[in-house]
Parts: structure tokens; sequence; C-alpha cells
């Protein structure tokens, strides 16, 4: 690896008022998971986070904007837990878990660029459904969606209130096309490769042996949504290491002995420092994301820790394997053209500092 790609990798860009949205999208997860635990119900926390995950759409986005996308990105995310639900209810084969979760991966990615929504990609949708697919003892029904439906209306409002914030009114402001641009071979090509590496991913999580097979479809996905090759291969790297270091965040964590209220407070910590550099620094935004995971699904439904970081560990080295050589099968033609013109030059830098 060069300098240039290693310096790319672990630089930080600029900070543009990340903390505004950072403070609402906590909020958002705060208020609904803190009632969830006042009420007794913590078997409900995990459709209170997902359904939060509204908030994390339309960062920085105008008010007009932010109300629309959200409400948009919402009723996905409520699909997403009711495919969740009937899965678990159904006690279905983890295979057929798998197929529906990589479906709603590709679906959902789809819909999220004909949407224009941001973040792009449907690594959000696969997670929801793929949390609660995989859950021995859900909830009834309707009360696993009343509560995601809470959290999704809280969103939008805390959305809202974040105008009054500045965001979207004044410094960093994003525009939002009116139209996604894309052909329409462009946008089933994309759900079709969202669809293909949570599948692949998937399958192999579960020939593993390993639990939690989820987990590698999302680690799959995750750099999918970048722009160009070398974005999504940095991506790959950054979410191996930063996940290895938030494995370990979370072993510290979960070694003091942590009570429901206290990874409810934890999880609102974790959620406002992951949002407050995930654009700036993506691997290390995932030392606070991965303990943020991993206590969002234990505090729903406690595992052995040694358990689920073990798995959490291997489940992304597979996800991340699989995307990567994903993402160099499916260049295209530009894409392969300008590796080929960087190849010699490479070499002659390489060349030259030998030589010095």
């Amino acid at each position: 690896m060069t300098d240039g790609h290693f310096r790319n990798i672990v630089s930080f860009a600029p900070s543009k008022a990340d903390h505004i949205p950072a403070t609402r999208i906590a909020v958002s997860v705060a208020v609904p998971l803190t009632t969830v635990v006042l009420l007794g119900r913590v078997d409900l926390a995990i459709f209170a986070s997902f359904g939060a995950f509204t908030s994390l759409y339309a960062r920085q986005e105008t008010f007009i904007d932010r109300f629309r996308h959200q409400c948009m990105a919402g009723a996905i995310l409520l699909g997403c837990l009711l495919v969740g639900l009937g899965l678990s209810h159904a006690h279905a084969n983890p295979w057929v878990v798998i197929a529906a979760v990589a479906l709603v991966g590709g679906v959902g990615a789809s819909l999220a660029l004909v949407l224009t929504l941001r973040p792009p990609g449907g690594l959000f949708f696969i997670f929801a459904s793929g949390a609660v697919g995989a859950m021995h003892a859900p909830p009834p029904l309707l009360e696993g969606m009343a509560t995601g439906l809470g959290a999704v209306v809280w969103s939008v409002l805390a959305g809202m209130l974040g105008y009054f914030l500045g965001e979207g009114r004044r410094g960093h402001v994003v525009p939002a096309p009116q139209h996604h641009g894309q052909p329409w071979n462009k946008i089933i090509q994309q759900g079709l490769l969202f669809f293909a590496a949570a599948g692949i991913a998937g399958v192999l999580g579960e020939l593993s042996g390993i639990s939690h097979s989820y987990w590698a479809m999302v680690a799959a996905v995750a750099p999918i949504a970048q722009p160009s090759v070398t974005a999504r291969l940095y991506k790959c790297i950054q979410r191996i290491v930063g996940t290895f270091g938030g494995v370990m965040v979370t072993a510290f964590l979960l070694s003091s002995g942590l009570q429901q209220w206290h990874m409810v407070v934890w999880i609102v910590i974790l959620q406002f420092l992951a949002e407050a550099f995930v654009m700036r620094n993506y691997g290390f935004a995932m030392l606070f994301v991965t303990p943020l995971a991993l206590m969002m699904v234990q505090l729903a439904q406690p595992a052995p820790p040694e358990d689920i970081l073990t798995a959490r560990m291997a489940e992304t080295a597979i996800g991340a394997a699989v995307s990567f050589v994903l993402v160099l099968i499916f260049r295209n033609q530009a894409e392969r053209d300008a590796d080929t013109q960087a190849i010699p030059i490479l070499r002659r830098n390489h060349q030259r500092k030998q030589a010095s």
C-alpha cells in the first residue's frame, strides 16, 4: 500500500458542523429506548432502535427535503421490521431468512437510489430485517410494529426540530437532487449487486457455523454504495480495522457488568460519537458503531459476551472479503481502464523509491 493510500484511509475530513446532526440523532435514539426501558419492555428495544434509524437519513438537508426523505426511509424501515417479524414468528429456516434478507437489501438499495436517500444503499434495511428475523422469541407482531412506528414518528419530529438547531438552514447544507438521474439498468444493477453481496456473505456466514450471519451480510454491502472502486476498497479496509478495534471497546464496556440502564446510556453516547465522526473517517467511527450495534442486540437478546464478540469479528471478516472480491469483479470499463493506466505509474514510483 502506498503512502498516499494509507493517508487517505487514516486521514480525517474537515468537520462540517457534524455535532448538530449527531445531537439530533442521539436524541432520536434516546427517547424511544428510554421509553421501552421505563415500561419494562426491553424486548422491544431493538424495534425502538431500528425505528430510530430513520434519523440517520437526510442529515444536513433542508427542512422539506429532510421531512420527505425521512418519511420515505421510515416507511421502508417499517417494512423491514415487518419482514423480520414475519420470519421470526414463522421460525423460518436460516436459509430462508438469508434469502429474504438479501432480497430486502437488494430492493432497499434500489429504492434508496430512486428516492435519492442518503446514506445510500441497503445496509440499514439488511440490519433491521436480519436482526429481527433472527430473533428466537419475538414479541407480538402488533407490539413490535407499534414500537417501530412510534420511533419512526419521533425521529421525523426530531428531524423537524433539527431545523431550529440550524441543521439544513445555515452553515453546511446538503442539496438534495429532485431526481435520481440514473437509467433503470443502473438501478437494477445496483439492487442485484446488493442482493448478491448480502446473499453470498450470508451463505458463507451460515456455513461457518458462527451465529449472527446477518452481520456478514451487513459487512458485505457496507462499501458497495461508495462512488468509486478506490473508495469501496478503502471502506472495506476501514470496516475491518475499525470493527476489530470496536470489538475491543465493546469487550471493555461489557466487562464492567452493564445493567440495562447503563446500556441505554452507552448506546446514546456511542450513537452521538458515531455520527460525529462517520462523515470524517469511517474507520474511526467504527470504533463507536461496533459497540453500538452489539449493545443494541445485547439489550434485547442477552447472550454471552464472548460469543457475540467472536461472531462479530468473524462475520465482519467474511462479509468484507466478499465485498472486496465483488468490488474488483464488477468494475465498469472506465474503472478497469483507470486501473490499467495506474499500474505502470505506481510501478515507476516504487522503483524510484527503491533507487533513492
